[in-house]
């Protein structure tokens, strides 16, 4: 099989939208249930303080886990805008769906 080999630029952009992406969503995704989790946790645990401390650090950790999931995501727009990739999206295969007329 003779193929081309990828430039630096297609290199990057293919490593970005085929392993980083589904990563990030995957990652936020995750944080963000562990978040919601957390909130519960701290509503549950209106009677103890010892357990109302630990649910407001699971809240503040996830929390900060959210944000560098985000600034990763920016970092990474940054990245592709600056070596003209094609830009990161959250939601991959965006193909749209054709519905039948009736």
């Amino acid at each position: 099989m003779n193929q081309t080999p990828l430039s630096f630029n297609q290199l990057l952009d293919n490593i970005i939208t085929q392993i980083i992406n589904p990563l990030i969503m995957l990652i936020a995704a995750a944080a963000f249930i562990l978040f919601l989790y957390e909130v519960y946790q701290l509503i549950r645990s209106a009677g103890s303080d010892t357990e109302r401390t630990d649910a407001k650090r699971g809240v503040l950790w996830s929390f900060i886990g959210l944000v560098i999931i985000f600034g990763v995501y920016g970092i990474l727009n940054i990245v592709t805008s600056t070596f003209n990739l094609k830009q990161v999206t959250p939601i991959t295969n965006t193909t749209p769906i054709q519905l039948p007329k009736p």
